[in-house]
C-alpha cells in the first residue's frame, strides 16, 4: 500500500508541474485533462484506502519514506499516517477538489491564466494532502505552510486587481502570525521529547503534565499548556478564529472555485484536524481545552451575525464558513473531537455546495455579486436554485441533512461539557442556530425569490449554468444530503477513528449524547426535543418575513438599530485595529529604526562618521607635513629632548 500512498500525493503534484511549467505546451484542455486526471486519480486510491481502513479494518500504517537530515539523535522524515481520521480527510480532500477542478473549467474557461489557475489548485491539493497523511511535525509544518504559500498565490490570482493582492498579503501576514505560535508550539514539544514523531511525542504526553517551563521572571508554566496553545495559536491563523480571522473574508477576492476549495475541505480546516490530530496532547491540558472552547465559541456566534449585514453573496457564505469554523472548534475544545471532524466533513460538501452555486449566480449575472441587484433567479437558474436549497438546508441543520446530524450532535457535546468557559460556549453555539438560518435564508431569499432587481439586458441574457458547472453542483448535493445517515453511527458512537482519537474518560462528552443514540432516525426524532431545531425554524420564518412578506422591514430596523449595524458593518473594527493601530505602529517603529537605526547610527555615526572623523584628523596630520628640512629636524630635536628628559626622571 505504500506505493498507493504515494501516488495520492504525487499525480496532484505531477499534475501540477505539467500544467504550470508546459501549459503553453499542453494548452488549455491539457492543463485540465491532467490535473482532473490527476486529483481524480488522488480521490479513487483515496477511496481504496478509506475501504481498506473502515471496511477491512487495516492496520494503522506509520512508516518513513524518506529522511531528510538527522542531526544527533533527531531525524527529519517523511512519512505517512495512514488511519481512519487520515483516511476520512483524504477522501474529502481529494473529492472535493475533484469537483472544484471540473466546475473550474465552466468558470475559468474565459480567463487568461486559466492553465496558471489548474497548476495552482492542483498544487494545494498535494499540498494538504502532504499535510494530513504526515506522521511527524517536520512534514506536518511544510504542508502547512505549502498550503499558505498557494493559498496566497490564489487568493491574489488576479493580481491587476489591487484588491485581490491587499488580499492575498494580508492573509499571508496574518497566518504568518499564527504559524510563529505553531513553531514555537513544535519547538515546545521538541524541546522536551527530542522527536518530531507523532507517535514518540503522544507516548510522553502523560508525563509533560508534570513538566514546567519558565518563559519570564520566576513564574512556572506547564509546559503542556503552553505547547498546546500554542499550535492552537497556529490553528487560529490557518482556521480563522477570533482574532487572526480577519483574512478570510478578504479572501474572496479570489475567484469562486478558489473560495470553495480554500473554505470547504483545504486550507481552513487544517487547523481543526491538526487539534485533533494532537487530542493525546491537550486531552491533558484543561487550560488549554478551555481555551480552545471559548475562543471557537467567540468565533461561531459573532461572526455569524457578520453575515446578516453582508450584501456581497460570496461574503455571506464567507462568513458562515468563519461561524461554522467556530463550531468546530468548540467540538473540539469539549473534547468531542469527533464530533468536531464529522462536522468538518459534512461542512466540506455542503459548503463548497453553497460556494459553487453563488458561483454559477455569478456566471448567470455576469459577475455581479450583490445579492441586492438579484432576486427571482429561480426561474432562470432551476439546477442552482434546487442545490443552493439543499445546501442551505445543510448549513442551517434541517433534519435529515448531513448538517442536522453534525451539528447537533455537536451542540448536545458541549452541552455536556463540564470545562470552565462550557456554559458561555453553549448559550453561543446555540443562539448561533438562529443566526445561521436568518443570514443563510435571507441570502436565499434575496438571490432566488422576490422582485427581480436588474435590467432587462441582464435578463436577456440570464440561463442556466453550463453542465461543467452544474454537475459538481449535483454530485456535492448528494451528500449533503445523505453522509450524515451513512456515517453517523459508525464515525460518532462505533469507534470507527479508533485510536486516531484520543479522549480521557472523563472528558468523554460524545459518550452522554451516545446515550440519545439508537439509530439516524431516532437521532433524527430526538432533535425536535432540542432547543435548536426550534431556533433553525424561527431563524427561517424571521428571514421570510423580513425579505419576502415585508420586504420593507429590513431598512427600518437598520434605522433603529444604527448603533449595532455600524459596528457589525464595520467587522467590530477588528480591520481598523490592524490597520491603524498595528500596521501603522509597525510602519511607524519601522520608520523610526530606519531614520535613527540605520541613516542616523549606521550611515550617520558608523560609516559616514568614521570617514569624516578620519578626513578631520588626516587633515590635522596633513598640516604636518609641510617638505621643509629644517622643521623636521627641529621636530627631530624636539622629540629627542623629550625622549632623553623622560629616560632622565624615570
Amino acid at each position: 500500500m505504500e506505493t498507493v500512498y504515494l501516488l495520492i500525493v504525487l499525480a496532484p503534484l505531477v499534475a501540477a508541474a505539467i500544467a504550470g511549467l508546459a501549459g503553453k505546451v499542453v494548452g488549455r484542455t491539457g492543463a485540465h485533462t491532467v490535473t482532473i486526471l490527476g486529483v481524480g486519480l488522488a480521490f479513487v486510491l483515496s477511496l481504496i484506502v478509506a475501504w481498506d481502513v473502515f471496511i477491512t479494518g487495516a492496520d494503522v500504517f506509520n512508516g518513513t519514506v524518506y529522511t531528510w537530515a538527522v542531526a544527533g539523535d533527531l531525524a527529519m522524515e517523511i512519512g505517512f499516517l495512514i488511519d481512519p481520521l487520515s483516511a476520512m480527510m483524504m477522501v474529502v480532500v481529494t473529492f472535493v477538489s475533484l469537483m472544484v477542478h471540473v466546475y473550474t473549467i465552466g468558470y475559468m474557461h474565459g480567463d487568461p491564466g486559466y492553465q496558471r489557475f489548474f497548476s495552482y489548485i492542483s498544487l494545494f491539493t498535494f499540498a494538504m494532502l502532504m499535510l494530513v497523511m504526515s506522521n511527524n511535525f517536520l512534514q506536518l509544518f511544510f504542508g502547512w505552510e505549502a498550503v499558505g504559500l498557494v493559498s496566497y498565490l490564489l487568493i491574489g490570482f488576479w493580481y491587476k486587481r489591487p484588491t485581490a493582492i491587499f488580499a492575498n498579503l494580508k492573509a499571508f501576514l496574518v497566518n504568518r502570525v499564527g504559524d510563529f505560535g505553531f513553531i514555537l508550539g513544535i519547538s515546545a514539544v521538541l524541546m522536551y521529547t527530542g522527536s518530531l514523531d507523532y507517535y514518540t511525542v503522544f507516548g510522553q504526553a502523560e508525563g509533560m503534565q508534570s513538566e514546567t517551563i519558565n518563559i519570564w521572571g520566576d513564574a512556572q508554566w506547564s509546559l503542556l499548556t503552553v505547547a498546546c496553545i500554542l499550535l492552537f495559536i497556529g490553528a487560529m491563523g490557518k482556521s480563522a478564529q477570533v482574532p487572526l480571522h480577519v483574512w478570510l473574508p478578504d479572501s474572496m477576492e479570489g475567484p469562486t472555485p478558489i473560495s470553495a476549495l480554500i473554505h470547504a475541505a483545504t486550507m481552513v480546516t487544517a487547523g481543526i484536524f491538526m487539534v485533533a490530530r494532537m487530542s493525546p496532547l491537550f486531552e491533558y491540558s484543561t487550560a488549554a481545552l478551555s481555551f480552545v472552547l471559548v475562543i471557537g465559541a467567540t468565533t461561531a456566534f459573532f461572526m455569524g451575525l457578520l453575515g446578516l449585514v453582508q450584501n456581497d453573496i460570496k461574503r455571506v457564505v464567507a462568513y458562515s464558513t468563519l461561524s461554522q469554523l467556530g463550531y468546530m472548534t468548540v467540538a473540539l475544545g469539549a473534547s468531542a473531537y469527533a464530533a468536531g471532524v464529522f462536522h468538518l466533513m459534512t461542512h466540506a460538501f455542503f459548503k463548497a455546495l453553497l460556494f459553487l452555486a453563488a458561483g454559477s449566480v455569478i456566471i448567470g449575472m455576469h459577475h455581479v455579486q450583490d445579492m441586492r441587484r438579484m432576486g427571482g433567479l429561480r426561474r432562470y437558474m432551476p439546477i442552482t436554485y434546487w442545490t443552493c436549497l439543499i445546501g442551505s438546508l445543510a448549513l442551517i441543520g434541517f433534519p435529515g441533512m448531513s448538517g442536522y446530524f453534525s451539528k447537533d450532535a455537536l451542540i448536545e457535546a458541549v452541552h455536556a461539557a463540564e470545562l470552565p468557559g462550557a456554559g458561555y460556549a453553549y448559550w453561543c453555539v446555540l443562539l448561533g442556530v438562529f443566526v445561521t438560518a436568518l443570514y443563510t435564508f435571507r441570502m436565499f431569499f434575496m438571490v432566488f425569490h422576490g422582485p427581480e432587481r436588474f435590467d432587462d439586458e441582464t435578463r436577456s441574457h440570464l440561463h442556466e449554468s453550463p453542465w461543467v458547472v452544474t454537475v459538481p453542483l449535483v454530485l456535492l448535493a448528494i451528500p449533503s444530503v445523505v453522509i450524515g445517515w451513512l456515517t453517523i453511527g459508525p464515525l460518532l458512537f462505533g469507534g470507527a477513528f479508533g485510536d486516531a482519537i484520543f479522549v480521557l474518560p472523563e472528558n468523554d462528552t460524545l459518550a452522554t449524547v451516545a446515550g440519545y443514540f439508537t439509530s439516524p432516525a431516532g437521532f433524527v426524532a430526538h432533535g425536535f426535543m432540542t432547543p435548536a431545531l426550534y431556533l433553525a425554524g424561527a431563524g427561517v420564518l424571521v428571514a421570510w418575513f423580513l425579505y419576502i412578506r415585508r420586504p420593507e422591514l429590513p431598512e427600518r430596523i437598520q434605522d433603529r438599530l444604527e448603533p449595532v449595524h455600524r459596528v457589525l458593518v464595520a467587522k467590530y473594527y477588528f480591520d481598523d485595529v490592524n490597520e491603524k493601530v498595528l500596521a501603522a505602529g509597525s510602519r511607524f517603529l519601522g520608520g523610526a529604526l530606519w531614520r535613527g537605526g540605520d541613516q542616523g547610527i549606521i550611515d550617520g555615526v558608523l560609516v559616514n562618521g568614521s570617514a569624516r572623523a578620519m578626513g578631520h584628523i588626516a587633515g590635522i596630520v596633513r598640516r604636518a607635513q609641510t617638505g621643509f628640512l629644517h622643521h623636521y629636524a627641529f621636530v627631530m630635536i624636539i622629540g629627542l629632548a623629550l625622549l632623553l628628559g623622560w629616560l632622565l626622571l624615570r
